[in-house]
């Protein structure tokens, strides 16, 4: 006898073997116990969940006579009468299946509905059953129309699609309309360590687990995979060659794709997706198991404890619940998200798996930041400032001899400086004293939780530590200039601010122009030599020097002004003054309106509130 595949050796042969469908059975079983029959059918759902096995057996239901051919309608089939056996092995002359697929005409419905007006010749019904009814032109539903709306009393219609949306309304509207429901994996898993222990085949859980995950919902295509599985493990299900066989990627990839996005290490990342590509592991299937990882930390995330009750013997459980402990769970979601976009993109790339690399970077790009600050090696100035020896704490650094301070007894509020007399401290190698200034302004301007009586102590003890500091600075510098250099560098930013203000309110430069004169530092002005410096190398383009040379030369009267342009890090930019001068009117504007005393009336006596980002800072 030649072999029979899993699917159809263990098809369900009456309602009490049917898997995942409990509604559908509960609802025929109890129509078929009190004799509340309808005389049309539809059944929808996916590939593999059980359409044409539901029909099958309610026409088995329909014309059991029973073991003793006493029987009637039953919604438990015997199994043994000549009916059910019949019905089985699709030989029973009052059951009729057409494929639709196949015969989608009118001719083959009209043929159909020819036997319709002969009773059953060995059965209680007439059972029609039309499979992929979707796929039956217009002229061929309205043929049927009549007869599915008042069939004789021994014609039973039943209907089966895979996409009912396709079917007309007014098929629909004369038929009881069923949805078998795709599988969840742990059912298909449960129903295939059933179907193995009956077939003496030794399985490993976790290539079941695959197996039923990438089955999809569809109980047929389990079996079927189990089939390929056999033959291709020789008699045996192992992991490993269950994940060969599905070409689908080792979750230990996964967790360490995530473990390195979770800690920022591009690295790993790169390298990882560079094994991936060595092996030939689908990139696809990679973002996709991702995805599933991330929903299960998103759902630890959001209920603590949901899947402590889980599965323990799933080894991805621990590696689950550790990562969604160590990964934020706004994070958690922006990866989710990235990753479903990400796979409608790898099909447009040229290589697939350097869209995989582009995806997993894009990952990187968008994490969030925790750093307030842009530059890396310099410490939080204001806010939440980490405890001493904290992990949070960068590394001590030396300081030079010059820093600017501002204790907390000069006048900060408890909430800025922390409990205890802390000094904000900076490089003065690195940040000059107008961006630090400016810097603190803006934070404490930004800080939510101050109050407006706080803030305005706070930017007080911000101008007051400034000064003083410039102070000291300048008593204790010896040359031959009475100016301080940091002095030298704030006048040389003064005139470059407004000359600069000045050329953009006359629109005497514009586009690359404007940028490079508004992103640029002036260093020094000897000898009708003015040296800028600028970050990008992109706005130092030749004609955009050119015109902005003739700019200032027309606008100064001095033709014999010559500019030169390097690059380097900056400090104190037009543009950088324009933002904090922003700022500072916002910040003005705020304090206005919170301090009126009609909108503190208003929030006291009627619950009133100031709505975040509605007031905006009106130029003179």
């Amino acid at each position: 006898m030649s072999y029979l595949v899993l699917a159809r050796k263990y098809r369900p042969r009456n309602f009490s073997e049917m898997v995942g469908q409990s509604h559908v059975v509960q609802a025929l079983g109890n129509a078929l116990g009190t004799g509340r029959l309808h005389h049309a059918y539809l059944f929808t759902g996916t590939r593999g969940v059980g359409k044409t096995t539901v029909s099958r057996i309610l026409a088995k239901s329909l014309n059991c006579t029973g073991i003793d051919g006493q029987g009637g309608i039953t919604a438990e089939p015997c199994g043994a009468c000549n009916a059910c056996r019949d019905i089985d092995s699709g030989r029973f002359v009052d059951y009729t299946e057409l494929d639709a697929a196949s015969n989608r005409g009118v001719d083959e419905i009209a043929q159909l509905l020819e036997q319709a007006v002969y009773k059953p010749v060995v059965g209680r019904f007439k059972v029609f059953m039309i499979d992929e009814v979707h796929m039956l032109t217009n002229t061929a539903f309205n043929a049927m129309l009549k007869t599915l709306e008042e069939p004789p009393e021994y014609l039973k219609f039943v209907l089966a699609t895979t996409d009912p949306q396709k079917v007309p309304a007014t098929v629909l509207s004369r038929c009881l309309q069923f949805n078998l429901r795709p599988m969840a994996p742990e059912t298909v898993l449960e129903h295939l360590v059933q179907v193995l222990a009956a077939e003496n085949v030794s399985a490993e859980p976790q290539a079941l687990r695959l197996l039923s995950r990438a089955a999809r919902g569809s109980m047929r295509d389990a079996l079927s995979l189990t089939d390929q599985a056999i033959a291709f493990g020789s008699g045996q299900l192992d992991e490993a060659s269950v994940r060969v066989m599905l070409g689908s990627v080792d979750r230990s990839y996964v967790f360490r794709l995530l473990d390195a996005l979770a800690r920022g290490d591009g690295r790993t990342v790169v390298e990882t997706s560079e094994v991936l590509r060595l092996n030939g592991l689908s990139a696809a299937s990679t973002l996709e198991e991702m995805a599933t990882i991330l929903q299960r930390m998103a759902v630890l995330q959001a209920v603590p404890g949901i899947g402590s009750d889980g599965d323990d013997s799933d080894p991805e459980v621990v590696e689950t619940a550790r990562l969604a402990q160590a990964m934020p769970a706004d994070e958690t979601q922006l990866l989710y998200s990235l990753c479903l976009h990400g796979r409608s993109e790898l099909g447009l790339a040229p290589d697939e798996y350097a869209a995989l690399t582009m995806v997993l970077l894009r990952l990187l790009a968008f994490k969030p930041s925790t750093a307030v600050l842009p530059a890396p090696a310099q410490t939080p100035l204001v806010g939440n400032m980490p405890a001493p020896g904290s992990a949070a704490e960068p590394p001590k650094k030396s300081l030079p001899e010059k820093a600017v301070a501002f204790p907390a007894s000069s006048g900060f509020p408890a909430s800025v400086t922390g409990s205890t007399a802390q000094s904000w401290e900076c490089e003065r190698a690195q940040t000059p004293l107008a961006q630090v200034t400016s810097e603190l302004t803006t934070r404490v301007v930004h800080d939510k939780n101050l109050t407006p009586a706080q803030a305005e102590k706070a930017l007080l003890a911000i101008k007051t530590g400034a000064d003083n500091e410039a102070d000291e600075a300048q008593l204790e510098k010896s040359g031959p200039s009475p100016a301080s250099h940091s002095n030298q560098e704030v006048s040389l930013g003064d005139a470059w601010e407004q000359i600069v203000n000045q050329l953009v309110a006359a629109e005497s430069i514009a586009a690359l122009t404007r940028e490079l004169a508004l992103q640029s530092q002036l260093c020094s002005r000897d000898d009708n030599l003015w040296i800028l410096r600028v970050e990008r190398e992109s706005l130092s383009q030749p004609a955009a020097r050119e015109k902005l040379l003739l700019a200032l030369q027309t606008a100064l009267a001095d033709d014999t002004l010559r500019i030169a342009v390097e690059l380097g890090a900056v400090n104190d930019t037009p543009a950088r003054r324009n933002g904090a001068a922003l700022v500072e009117r916002q910040r003005a504007a705020e304090l206005l309106i919170q301090n009126d005393p009609f909108v503190q009336d208003m929030i006291r006596d009627w619950g009133a509130r100031i709505v975040p980002g509605s007031i905006k800072s009106v130029s003179s």
